[in-house]
Parts: C-alpha cells; structure tokens; sequence
C-alpha cells in the first residue's frame, strides 16, 4: 500500500494545484468545470455520498485518489460500495425496486444504460449540466464515446468514463524481423504486418506459430465465453452481419457472417496454444507478456502493463515480470472496428437523498482537470475517453511509445463497435456465451446459431417485440453501432 500512497501524493498534489480555489479571486466565468463543482459543493459539507463501483483494482481511484482529494476539496465523505461486475445491473435495480436510496453515484455499463434509464432507475442530468456549465466539456469527450454511451431517447443519463477498447498488440521485433519477413512474403504474396483482414489473421497467426512453435504461438485470444462473446460480436458486425431484422425484430445471428465468424474461430483455434479454449483475460495477458504468444486481442490496460507501467506500485505486484517491454506494437484489430467492451458512465441514482451533491462529484471527475489524472493511474482501469487524454504530452511520455499507444487507442476511439444494447441485453449476452460454449463443445456451427435465434426471438417475444425494437432502433441509429 506504501507506493500507491506515495503515487496517491503525487497526484493530489497536482489536482490540488488544479483545482483549488481561492475564495472570490477567480471570476466565474473563467472557472472550469472541476473548479465550479467544488465551489458548488462545499455547500454540503459534511455530507456521505456512496458510490457503486465494480470490485477489483477500479476501486482504487475513488478510495486512494479522487474520494479522499474530493472530501478535503469540499468536506463531503466518498463512501466506496464495491461489487463484482456481474451483480452491479442486478443491485442497482434491486436497490431502486426497495426504495432503500442506498447508491447515489452508479458505475453503469453503457449497454444497460437504456434498460436502467427507462426503468426510472438514473436520475436525467441535462438540467444540472446546464446549471453548472458542463455542456462544454462534455463535447470535448470523444466522440465514439460521447455520442453512443451518453445518451437515452435524447436525454443525459451518464458520463461516458473509460475508454475500454480491445485492440491489437504484437511483437514488433518478430514482425519486423527481415528473415521472418521474406519467408512470409514468399508464402503469402503480401508484406508482414498488423492483420487487416481475419483471413489475414488466420494466415499470419498459422505461419507464426510454423515457424517459432513451441516457443511463440501466433495468437491466443480471449475464448472463455464471458470475453469471446464480445469478440464474437465485433467480428459479426466486421463481416457484414445484422442482429435483427428492424421491421420484424427477428434475430439474424445465423445468416452467412455469423457461420463464417463461427468457422474462423475454429480454425483459429488449431495453431494457437492447447487449451485456448478456456483463455480469459489474464491467460492471454500472462502469454503475450512472457513472449509465448505474437498477438492478442484485449482491453488497454494490457499495452500499458506489459510495456512496464506502473511496475512497483504494490496493487499491480501479481503482474509477473514482462519479457516484451520494448517489442509492442499497437494496431487496430482485423476490420479496424474495435469493440467498446464494456466501459462505464458515471451516473447518478434516481433513488439518491443526495442527488446535487452526488452529481458535482461525477462532473468534478469526469472533468478536463480531473479525469486526465485519473486516467494515468497505473493500477485504477479507467482508459482514455477524452481527446485530451490521447494528446497529453505527460502521458504520451510514460513509456517509450506510449504515443503509438494513445493513438491507436484514439483511432479506436472514432470506429470502435457499439456492445449490443436492448431491454434485458445480459439475457441476449448469455445466449451467445452459451453459443460459445457449445462451439468448444464440438456442436455444429449452424445448429448452435439457429438455435441461438430461436432463443433471442423467444426472449424478444416475452418481453415485447415493439418495445424491444424501440430500444433497438434507438441503438442501431448511434454511429458506432454498425461499422459505416
């Protein structure tokens, strides 16, 4: 704990230079936004706002960082409720269902966002955000983000805050790499680079693994179904494919991209390392780090980990010893449209007591002053979401090519894939985790898809095909839903 201490030091030390204020010497209007929350909230000084955070390391910002700054700032107290990610949907609604008022700031998965909001469960923020003059800052979001994770029916319900984008890492010196490069050219007739294409995945991960085999497989991705099932719906969507038909809401899950998606993952499977199937995030993530592996595919606090960020702080001391520091490159994955994976908008609990003073807590951190500073805590998760996080001159300098990395985090940022957002999306999740399962089971492809949809169409018709198809028309309207 004594070097997130003195990282957590560090840190206020230059928030505080951000933020602090001296009383009546700054005119309003050249207050920004961190700065006129904090004035604005004073008033509720003594104060406990609880606020629902997923369980793990994202904790660490609010309990080391921005929730003891915020209670010197301000005197009003930050009260961390962790919860693990699965039953962060299912305590929000039970709590709003009890009237308990036991959250008053939410964590929210953006793709529940409208399941929560038209369930009366989020608080709207546009009247507050016009009182305290956050519309500006909030365009300074980037637009992926800002536009798709925002939003319900036209109104505010949250604050996009994580940039969770699953990029493409490889080992730079096997690629560039000139005799590694001939070969491939001779056998393939292109140059060796990033994959463009899943085909082109397919060839380079197969010539890696014939060549450098048993010591560096071509790829291990993320197959364990929980992860798989959002790679699966980049890769859909990448190879042309539609979830529903939007007249009749019918699911179209089993049409020609959904088997061709199926097929490739099979295929995949056979040159990366035994056992692949059962890969999570950590299993990939512990493979590209000790170099058995070429590529992955996954989330960004990978590029910044294994090039070495945040080595010695205590919180991050299970990561074991990276052998590929100096060796990563950054790209987009196959198609160019990265999945936003999960994330998480701040929000505010309808059932609050303390809805003012829980709302300028999540504008002070989701802020241009603030945020910045959260998102270069090594051990906290939350990703890049602002431009000016991609263009930080003190971030793009943490590691040797941070920069390659902010901006291919940024170009994910402007084509990365919308999660599938409907009434009850984790019941629609849970059917293609279970399609999954089955794939690594040996089931037929088109069996297990067209039993897929005859699951979604039942599941559409008892909660409603015109209600369910008004949430997914406003979903499939977003510019990132589909690829343009």
């Amino acid at each position: 704990m004594k070097s997130i201490l003195i990282a957590r030091r560090a840190f206020l030390a230059s928030a505080a230079g951000a933020v602090a204020i001296l009383a009546g010497s700054v005119p309003a209007a050249a207050q920004s936004a961190a700065d006129r929350a904090v004035e604005a909230a004073k008033q509720y000084s003594g104060t406990t706002i609880n606020v629902l955070y997923e369980a793990g390391l994202q904790p660490l910002d609010p309990k080391t960082f921005t929730g003891p700054l915020w209670e010197e700032l301000t005197g009003i107290k930050v009260n961390v409720i962790e919860s693990p990610l699965p039953e962060i949907f299912t305590k929000t609604m039970q709590a709003h269902r009890a009237g308990s008022g036991a959250y008053d700031v939410l964590n929210v998965v953006p793709n529940q966002m409208p399941d929560l909001a038209l369930a009366g469960v989020l608080e709207p923020l546009d009247d507050f955000v016009e009182k305290y003059g956050f519309a500006d800052e909030l365009q300074m979001i980037a637009p992926v983000y800002r536009d798709n994770q925002m939003k319900v029916e036209g109104k505010i319900y949250g604050f996009p805050d994580d940039g969770d984008t699953l990029i493409l890492y490889y080992r730079k010196d096997l690629f560039e790499d000139p005799e590694t490069m001939a070969e491939f050219k001779a056998r393939y007739g292109y140059d060796l680079g990033p994959p463009q294409t899943w085909e082109q995945f397919g060839e380079i991960g197969q010539f890696m693994t014939d060549k450098y085999a048993p010591e560096v497989y071509g790829a291990g991705l993320l197959r364990q179904p929980g992860n798989a099932q959002y790679m699966f719906q980049e890769r859909f969507r990448t190879e042309g494919g539609k979830f529903f038909d939007e007249e009749t809401m019918k699911a179209t899950v089993n049409s020609e991209a959904g088997l061709k998606v199926f097929n490739q993952m099979l295929e995949e499977n056979k040159w990366m390392p035994a056992g692949v199937e059962q890969w999570g995030f950590i299993e990939a993530f512990n493979a590209f780090l000790a170099g058995d592996i070429a590529m992955t595919v996954s989330w960004p606090p990978v590029g910044r980990w294994a090039a070495g960020y945040g080595k010695g702080t205590e919180a991050l001391s299970w990561i074991p010893e990276t052998k590929v520091a100096d060796k990563i490159g950054y790209a987009l994955p196959p198609g160019n449209n990265p999945e936003l994976a999960v994330g998480f908008s701040l929000s505010v609990a309808s059932g609050s007591k303390n809805k003012e003073a829980a709302y300028l807590f999540i504008q002070w951190m989701n802020s241009e002053d603030i945020s910045i500073q959260r998102v270069q805590l090594p051990f906290a998760l939350r990703d890049p979401f602002r431009d000016s996080h991609f263009t930080s001159e003190e971030y793009r300098s943490r590691w040797s090519n941070a920069d390659e990395y902010l901006d291919t985090l940024k170009a994910g940022a402007e084509s990365g894939l919308l999660d599938l957002s409907l009434l009850q999306t984790d019941r629609y999740e849970e059917g293609i985790r279970q399609a999954i399962s089955r794939l690594w089971g040996g089931d037929d492809p088109q069996t297990i898809l067209d039993d897929l949809v005859g699951q979604w169409d039942e599941l559409t018709e008892r909660i409603g095909a015109e209600k369910q198809r008004r949430v997914y028309v406003d979903w499939a309207s977003k510019p990132n839903a589909y690829p343009n």
